[in-house]
Order: structure tokens, then C-alpha cells, then sequence
């Protein structure tokens, strides 16, 4: 599937909508819940979606120098630090106030910008039991990923063809193996486990 630059960009703004929205109805202790990214809470998810907006480049840069140059060792002390300091209020009028930011992930462009924020809130809504997005924005993502996008993850998609029920998406060659593209799109980064593969 292919898309152009404005229909990506307009689905990264509508996913912060959505994803604020969601996140200014959450009572205080569901801040608490453990999210899908392994370590951090909702909370911390939600200052590391917002991180980027919040962030100059001679603090990034600081940041990382102090982190060995390990991004993941950064953005990981940046969440705890922000999670802490900031309220879930402030956070979501962070991510509100920054609904058509124009950050792209170094080398991402808008698709990476869109799926940042749609695996991200996953990590955020699947544990609280919020809504998913939409079955099309889910599609938009896994269309626009490539290889070496996946291969950040450390999924092995050896002998296995991910096919969408709802929508039009197949990641990987091999057998077959049918479920809906958000189920897709949590396999392949890792946060739910690969289908067992028949002998």
C-alpha cells in the first residue's frame, strides 16, 4: 500500500488527538499501569512519546553523552526523570499542545513519526483496555515498515507470512498465518509472542 506524505501526516495528528483524549479521561492510579514496553509504566510511555517535543538538540546531545551514546539508555533515564517531575495532566496537555509537531524520527520521516506514536499507544491503551486505533492507521504502519525498521525489534519472522483479516497487509514469506493487523503489529515489535509454527 502506498501513501502520500499529507495522509501520513494528518494520521500522525489524528493519532495524538486520539491518544490525548483517551489519556485526560485516566484516573491517577492507571498512570501507574505496567504499559507493553517492558520497564515503564503508562506514565513513562507517555513522557517518552512527549520527549521529542520537550527536548533541544544540545540536551539531546548531553543526554546522550552521558548515556554512553546509548539512545535506549537515554530515552529510558529521560522517561523516569520526566515521569516523575510531571504530572499525567501535564503530560497530556504536552502531547495536546503538540498535536501537529512536525519531530520525525532521524531517517523515519512521517511514517516513522506515525509508527512511534501508534506502537507507543498501544504499549499505553491495550493494558488499560482503551481502543486500538483504527484498523487503517494500524495498516498504514506495518505498509510503511521495512526491514530495517523491523529488524530493531529482534522478532524472527523466519518460515512465517503475517497476513492481515482486516485489512490488506503480509510481513514476512513462509506459511501463512491469519490474524488482525494490530495483532500483527504487537508480533512484530515484540510484545506478543510469535504464533506457534506447525511441523
Amino acid at each position: 500500500m502506498s501513501s502520500t506524505q499529507p495522509d501520513l501526516t494528518s494520521h500522525v495528528r489524528a493519532e495524538r488527538e486520539r491518544l490525548a483524549g483517551l489519556l485526560a479521561g485516566l484516573q491517577d492510579h492507571e498512570w501507574d499501569t505496567a504499559s507493553l514496553c517492558r520497564g515503564w509504566r503508562v506514565r513513562e510511555v507517555v513522557a517518552h512519546i512527549t520527549m521529542p517535543f520537550r527536548t533541544s538538540l544540545p540536551s539531546l546531545v548531553l543526554g546522550l553523552v552521558a548515556a554512553g551514546f546509548s539512545f535506549n539508555r537515554y530515552a529510558d533515564r529521560a522517561a523516569r526523570r520526566d515521569a516523575a517531575r510531571m504530572s499525567g495532566p501535564e503530560l497530556v496537555a504536552i502531547l495536546r499542545a503538540n498535536v501537529t509537531h512536525p519531530w520525525r524520527p532521524p531517517g523515519g520521516g512521517p511514517a516513522g513519526a506515525l509508527s512511534h506514536d501508534t506502537i507507543h499507544g498501544l504499549d499505553i491503551t491495550e493494558p488499560l483496555g482503551l481502543p486500538a486505533p483504527p484498523v487503517e492507521r494500524v495498516a498504514l504502519v506495518l505498509n510503511n515498515a521495512n526491514p530495517r525498521g523491523l529488524s530493531y525489534f529482534g522478532v524472527d519472522l523466519t518460515g512465517i507470512q503475517l497476513r492481515g483479516t482486516d485489512a490488506d497487509v503480509r510481513i514476512g514469506d513462509g506459511q501463512p498465518v491469519e490474524m488482525p493487523v494490530k495483532d500483527i503489529l504487537l508480533t512484530i515489535t515484540g510484545r506478543r509472542p510469535l504464533p506457534v509454527r506447525s511441523r
